[in-house]
């Protein structure tokens, strides 16, 4: 079977369910990255005076895409993760189907305003963060395009957590995965040209991204809609109710406000990348090393999945010592897996840079550096983003609203600025800064985990 059974849930083994909850997670997450990076490849493949700037326009471009995607996805797919969880565990079924289609209706309705705001201030943005008009030009475009899709892009995250929380992470895999691997396909053709079909660049790479995404939505509704996997839309509770409608704002919000908080935080990154001497050089090389080190992340952000889970069946089906339990087994468990994969990296990084965009001798210089700095921090951001699956499953999301928030505007914003452009360190003070954040992040997720208020459950 597709579903881990509540039974295997709440009394098997913790790492092992949390690993059998979180692989497909981090298949399709792994599916992403190499999608995320073959992006970056193929677009650093272009012509010389061309690669730099798209590979710059790329990164500066997903910060703004994802502050608007981070709010629709944080504030349903938060909800969706509390109350189909605990619904589960106390075997609430219909209850957590009535939940599941109210949060789609509203994620849809979210998702039009999104996409008509992004589309309309997108550019204007664009020109705040970076002043290189070859890198503005191709921006603009590319997340033109992408807002085009985006009362769409929301389901497949709506999917993967609602099935996720139920106890079926087989499913989303498999359909999240075809729209990524149609997006690896349709990438080199739409950039490059194939036969009759015209090679588009940095546009042709968003309308694959477009379509793909799409694609996948419209399977995810599909299974929904069916009920063959357990969860199921039913149409008579489709028209929006107010009374949902305010309990996914009460559990989803803090979360929205956090993510899309962070979110905006990396642009705001990104405006201060942009504003070191060489700029250019510098967004290309963060563009690349961060796609390498969100390859480490998938193994961390799947096992998150598996103990948000655990944890949100377990408070539902009233198991405190299970719930306990599992927090403290998974969070050393993803510390630990964490500082081995920075390790990996530190060592390999001048090679993997190298292969990504070569005949850059600057840009490459520009990303051993940086990962040479961050790698040391990275276990870090396990201990947070454990404590962050642990607020997630228990419903209770202003604490990881908190911890979202002060890790970006607390901590690295501030920090980066301070040693790249006061102290005039450059791309180099912008490593380090983000190196001390999650240093600090990780200190006080700690200390708001210490206060238990994720014991209590939300249904």
């Amino acid at each position: 079977m597709a579903r881990v059974s509540t039974d295997q849930i709440l009394h098997g083994p913790l790492i092992r369910t949390m690993v059998r909850l979180g692989w497909p997670a981090m298949v399709t997450s792994l599916l992403q990255a190499f999608y995320n990076l073959a992006d970056a490849f193929w677009i650093g493949h272009l012509p010389p005076e061309t690669s730099g700037p798209s590979v710059a326009a790329i990164q500066i471009s997903w910060p703004v895409v994802w502050l608007l995607i981070s709010f629709v996805a944080g504030l349903n797919g938060s909800a969706a993760s509390a109350l189909i969880s605990q619904y589960t565990g106390a075997q609430r079924h219909e209850e957590a189907n009535h939940a599941l289609t109210q949060i789609l209706a509203f994620l849809v309705t979210s998702g039009v305003l999104i996409a008509i705001a992004g589309y309309l201030l997108a550019p204007h943005l664009l020109d705040l963060l970076v002043d290189a008009e070859a890198v503005t030009n191709e921006a603009s475009l590319y997340i033109r395009t992408i807002f085009l899709g985006m009362p769409l892009l929301g389901v497949p995250f709506l999917f993967q957590f609602s099935l996720s929380a139920y106890g079926d992470t087989v499913t989303p895999m498999f359909v999240n995965s075809t729209g990524v691997v149609l997006n690896l396909i349709l990438d080199p053709i739409l950039i490059f040209g194939l036969g009759p079909i015209p090679g588009l660049g940095l546009f042709g790479a968003a309308i694959g991204t477009v379509i793909s995404q799409a694609l996948a939505a419209l399977v995810a509704l599909g299974v929904l809609y069916r009920g063959k996997r357990g969860l199921r839309i039913v149409p008579s509770h489709i028209r929006p109710q107010w009374t949902w409608f305010r309990k996914i704002c009460q559990i989803g919000l803090p979360a929205a406000v956090g993510q899309s908080g962070t979110a905006f935080g990396f642009v705001v990154l990104m405006a201060i990348i942009g504003r070191v001497p060489n700029a250019t050089v510098a967004l290309a090389a963060y563009g690349i090393g961060d796609r390498m080190i969100g390859i480490l992340f998938i193994a961390i952000n799947g096992l998150a999945v598996g103990l948000t889970t655990i944890l949100g069946q377990s408070l539902g089906a009233e198991l405190p010592a299970r719930a306990w339990s599992a927090v403290k087994q998974g969070t050393a468990f993803m510390f630990g897996l964490l500082a081995l994969e920075a390790l990996v990296i530190w060592l390999a990084r001048e090679p993997l840079m190298t292969v990504f965009i070569p005949g850059r001798s600057d840009i490459i210089a520009a990303g051993v550096e940086f990962i040479g700095i961050f790698a040391p921090a990275m276990p870090f951001f396990g201990l947070f983003a454990a404590v962050g699956a642990v607020f997630r499953g228990s419903g209770h999301n202003v604490p990881t609203m908190i911890m979202e928030i002060a890790r970006l505007w607390a901590l690295r914003v501030p920090l980066c600025a301070l040693f790249a452009l006061v102290w005039g360190m450059g791309s180099t003070g912008v490593w380090y800064g983000m190196t001390a954040s999650n240093v600090g992040a990780a200190a006080l997720a700690v200390a708001l985990f210490a206060t238990g208020k994720w014991q209590r459950k939300v249904i």
